[in-house]
């Protein structure tokens, strides 16, 4: 069930979404749509947070779902990663060289699953849904297939509920997630990537460069502002 294209009419709202206000979590958010009772944002201090908030608060608002914003101040105090540092910390260059490791922030999703799972039994919703995909899997261990179905079981065993993750991209290009969010008709200009936290993206970062080549693969025209 974890790869597998969800029901596009479930009887209810039964799940919440990690939704962070990137292109990924944002076609996420639209596609499932009718199964989705909260979103939850978490805040850890990025250098990117703020302007990915902004683009969630406005895309849960026009889709009229309840966002939860919770801020993660002890991941900037306690961990180590570029992602947390400076804009100037974070390297350029492809996706998959070995210094983009710098940007994983150690257990992220992980943290994030946990808390979601608590809030979802909270609240008797039955799923988490996170928009980890098949590029992430080369840089970052808490985006891969195994990690996820660790995860997912140990939610449905520590919960009275079964709460499980739904993880429906982790074996889609992001490419192909663009695909899916053209044919919505999604304005991707109100979402956001770029790891250094610029008013516009530096389109030299590792995720500006992944962003240029998803649209390109996917025949879909750019929106996004970049200052290169």
């Amino acid at each position: 069930m974890i790869y597998n294209e969800l029901s596009a009419s479930p009887e209810a709202k039964d799940s919440v979404i990690i939704y962070s206000g990137g292109l990924d979590s944002t076609t996420l958010l639209y596609e499932e749509q009718q199964r989705i009772a909260l979103a939850v944002t978490f805040d850890y201090g990025s250098n990117h947070a703020q302007r990915e908030i902004a683009c969630a608060e406005k895309h849960c608002k026009l889709l009229g779902i309840e966002q939860l914003i919770i801020q993660l101040p002890f991941v900037k105090t306690h961990f180590t990663s570029s992602l947390i540092d400076s804009a100037e910390a974070i390297p350029e260059g492809g996706y998959n060289e070995e210094s983009m490791r710098s940007t994983v922030v150690p257990f992220r999703n992980g943290i994030m699953m946990s808390i979601a799972c608590g809030i979802a039994e909270s609240r008797n919703l039955r799923h988490v849904l996170i928009a980890n995909h098949g590029g992430d899997h080369a840089i970052y261990p808490d985006c891969r297939a195994p990690f996820i179905d660790a995860m997912s079981q140990a939610m449905r065993e520590g919960t009275y509920i079964g709460v499980d993750i739904l993880a429906p991209y982790t074996h889609l290009s992001k490419s192909d997630i663009v695909k899916r969010g053209a044919q919505m008709g999604i304005d991707y200009s109100t979402t956001y990537s770029c790891y250094k936290g610029g008013e516009k993206h530096c389109g030299k970062c590792g995720t500006c460069q992944e962003r240029k080549e998803a649209f390109a693969l996917a025949g879909v025209a750019d929106p996004t502002h970049y200052a290169d």
